[in-house]
């Protein structure tokens, strides 16, 4: 930040890691809240402070009026709705207002549909703003600490990145049963998230495959499954033997032909499964391959009871860092690759 100046923020959308997101832009300092967008009836004219559990008056009230917000003076706009509004988001970057988004869809600029992607310059140039794609993973993961690994190499084989998401402690039924589709039998069950993940993870994926010079000129994407060998209770509840207790979806990037990058998704309800896929606790274990081969692993020292409480953070606490970069960045589509460092400021 230079001088006194505050950034001025609205947040868009109150989801799960919107609503942390909205209260670490509540709590920081350095920003000043001018706006919030909600999806719901049910949250429409409530204050921004009760919605985000800060505990505090902000006079600052929900709104589903994508016009009066876009007429709002702001800095950045923090988009974590479901689903991305191309000509919303044209609104909001024509009228000055930098994005930065956990939706997917910007991670790599020249791989996005053409149209698309010229649709948001013009909007970026009009506005003199910028839009980013970020998060937990894909992003820091898949970004912002893979670069620094395969700094150490002269000599690169792939990066591998696995993620472990033990789920027994999600109390969400609906996200367990019929979202992600544990509990059932392997037959019946659809892996239709397949195409998403490879959508998403293929664009973070490419990003650091062409900064490295070994642009990928295919992705695959595959997913397997896993049945429980005995009943499981979880806090969503039951797990019964012989049903889906744990998936794993790989998305692969090659470079003629060559694996160069991959990201592998372990997520499970039961470690007590048929496979022999080295479940361990959440976290990642990124594993690079070549002449200075390297392997990090990163757990969450937190209980339990603190981990449903702690996940949000992962995701939306790196947008809201990222305000002040992505407001001094050239206009256009910004990656993790050409944008300064995301560095946080504390007091």
């Amino acid at each position: 930040m230079s001088g006194n100046k505050k950034f001025r923020v609205i947040q868009w959308a109150t989801g799960n890691v919107g609503s942390r997101s909205l209260r670490m832009v509540i709590d920081h300092p350095d920003y000043d809240l001018v706006g919030l967008w909600v999806s719901s009836p049910d949250k429409l004219g409530k204050d921004a402070g009760e919605l985000s559990g800060a505990g505090v008056e902000t006079g600052i009230k929900a709104t589903n009026s994508a016009a009066d917000l876009i007429a709002t003076q702001a800095d950045c706009v923090l988009y974590m709705r479901q689903g991305t509004d191309i000509d919303e988001l044209c609104q909001l970057l024509a009228s000055g207002k930098n994005v930065i988004t956990t939706r997917g869809d910007f991670h790599s600029p020249r791989t996005m549909d053409p149209d698309k992607r010229a649709r948001i310059e013009e909007a970026c140039a009009k506005g003199n703003t910028s839009v980013y794609s970020t998060g937990s993973s894909p992003g820091f993961i898949t970004e912002a600490l893979a670069i620094p690994m395969m700094a150490q190499q002269r000599r690169h084989e792939c990066i591998t990145i696995n993620e472990y998401a033990d789920m027994t402690s999600r109390n969400s039924p609906e996200m367990i049963f019929h979202v992600m589709g544990f509990g059932v039998s392997p037959g019946q069950f659809n892996l239709g998230n397949i195409q998403h993940m490879k959508a998403d993870f293929a664009g973070s994926l490419g990003q650091i495959a062409d900064a490295i010079g070994l642009p990928c000129d295919e992705f695959t994407a595959t997913g397997e499954l896993a049945a429980a060998r005995s009943d499981k209770q979880i806090a969503a509840g039951l797990i019964p033997a012989g049903t889906v207790g744990a998936m794993r979806i790989t998305v692969t990037g090659l470079h003629k032909g060559r694996e160069v990058v991959r990201f592998r998704a372990h997520w499970y309800c039961s470690d007590d499964i048929e496979e022999d896929w080295g479940l361990r606790e959440s976290g990642w274990k990124v594993v690079t391959e070549g002449d200075t081969p390297m392997e990090v692993n990163i757990t969450y020292p937190v209980t339990p009871e603190e981990y449903p409480l702690f996940t949000p953070g992962l995701t939306a606490h790196r947008p809201v860092n990222a305000i002040p970069m992505v407001c001094r960045a050239a206009p256009g589509i910004r990656t993790t690759v050409d944008m300064e460092q995301v560095i946080p400021q504390f007091t």
